[in-house]
């Protein structure tokens, strides 16, 4: 029995923060947005392939390790790894990838409390349609406005983690993830009584090749690869860690296709509430920012008894986003207690005045520095999203897949044998190979297709 620094207070406590992790605002805005942009149902086939001969792979290979090491993802690394080998240098990148994911995701999930609010308070409830744009337009044109809720969504993660593993990430990912089924099942069957909801169904389930194929077939197949990626939360470690506080009871690749279960259905229960509402009320669901901030909202104001599902809805975006917070943050801050050697409370202290200080360019870079761009066209924000979605989740998953299948690295062996311990679904034999050597490739063509 390896030796544990802390673990879950139960199996389904773990479920749900790992859930909680991969559930967040890529699952219920960036996924139906995307399925929308890529024809539908052919997208959504794909993706849900590729989350399975490519997505529940990596993510078992990062609970492996931290199960294996009962440590952080860099000093994992060091101890799985071969005396003189370099593979814990990819530790610092993953560090950096979480701290560069937060820089952006809180001041996105800043914008969905501050909306939440506006819904729950009648903002929306005195304005004229052709206002709703100038909402989100003023809101981002407002630094304070933006810093505060920001603040308000850094704070709040770190004082949940200052409460430790069990009473506080745990705790209260259980309670988020029980309200946001609860109200995406609510929200779900009111879309599904709207009157364009059995054509939006078609469109989004029903896979039309002929669809895809004028869309472009290479296109819809390289977009299902990169959100099957990013919905996961792999590569930069944030998964691994909740390995290191895994029990041995259960197999690694049961446990994955678990969270993998919740965190699709999800996404597929977000597209059953968005298409049926564009589709009653004519609107296409291929926006960006604007169809969470602008569309849906009009979409809500036309209905009857909006305020109520307006704040339902963005209620349910909070809990999303603050899960994927919490779990992120709870990486950030393992790494100083794993690595550092610092206490909870210090880690947790430094880490949020860290947080706080790193998400000011992405508030500012929509008002201060609002003309700001880096390379050629991208604000703050979407630099930002572009070096974690399509470098370094990609460069992360194709490293940690390579020291797992790797005789220079930990090896098929041990990666195997760790993630077949225990009671559940195993992987069999004539499945290692495929592991071995044709899911470097897999991630190797994501990566490119990102970077080109």
């Amino acid at each position: 029995m390896k030796k544990t620094r802390g673990s879950f207070a139960s199996r389904i406590g773990f479920i749900m923060v790992s859930a909680g992790c991969a559930i967040g605002i890529g699952n219920i805005w960036k996924f139906p947005y995307i399925a929308g942009e890529n024809g539908g149902g052919v997208f959504v086939l794909f993706y849900l392939l590729f989350l399975v001969i490519m997505g529940i792979p990596v993510m078992t290979m990062e609970y492996a390790i931290g199960r294996a090491s009962r440590q952080s993802l860099m000093k994992g690394y060091k101890k799985l790894e071969k005396p003189g080998s370099k593979w814990h240098i990819h530790g610092w990148f993953a560090i950096m990838g979480s701290y560069l994911l937060m820089m952006y995701y809180t001041t996105v999930s800043g914008w969905i409390l501050d909306y939440f609010c506006k819904f729950m308070t009648g903002t929306f409830d005195r304005l004229e349609t052709d206002a709703v744009g100038e909402v989100f337009r003023d809101m981002l044109a407002n630094p304070t406005e933006m810093t505060i809720f920001m603040a308000v969504i850094v704070i709040s993660g770190f004082a949940v983690l200052n409460f430790g593993l069990n009473n506080g990430l745990e705790r209260i990912n259980k309670f988020m993830m029980v309200g946001l089924f609860l109200i995406i099942i609510v929200l779900v069957i009111k879309s599904l009584t709207l009157e364009g909801a059995a054509e939006a169904m078609k469109f989004y389930l029903f896979p039309d090749f002929e669809r895809a194929s004028g869309i472009g077939m290479e296109r819809v197949i390289f977009a299902s690869m990169k959100q099957a990626f990013f919905t996961l939360s792999i590569g930069i470690g944030c998964i691994e860690v909740f390995g290191s506080y895994m029990s041995e009871e259960k197999t690694l690749t049961g446990e994955a296709v678990k969270v993998c279960i919740l965190d699709t259905l999800v996404a597929v229960m977000a597209g059953m509430i968005i298409f049926p509402a564009c589709f009653s009320y004519n609107i296409k669901a291929d926006q960006g920012p604007s169809l969470i901030f602008i569309t849906l909202p009009t979409v809500f104001m036309n209905m009857p008894g909006g305020r109520v599902w307006g704040t339902l809805f963005f209620i349910l975006m909070t809990f999303a986003s603050f899960s994927t917070v919490t779990a992120v943050f709870e990486n950030l801050v393992a790494f100083m207690m794993d690595d550092l050697g610092m206490s909870r409370r210090k880690s947790v202290f430094i880490n949020m005045i860290i947080i706080l200080v790193m998400s000011m360019p992405c508030v500012l870079g929509y008002n201060v520095l609002g003309d700001l761009r880096i390379m050629g066209d991208k604000n703050v924000l979407d630099f930002e999203d572009f070096i974690v979605s399509s470098i370094l989740l990609p460069v992360g998953s194709l490293i940690i897949t390579l020291f797992c299948v790797s005789e220079s690295g930990w090896g098929m062996d041990n990666y195997i044998k760790e993630v077949n311990s225990g009671e559940g679904i195993k992987i069999s034999t004539g499945l290692e190979r495929c592991i071995q050597f044709a899911l470097p490739v897999l991630i190797l063509i994501v990566l490119i297709e990102g970077l080109v």
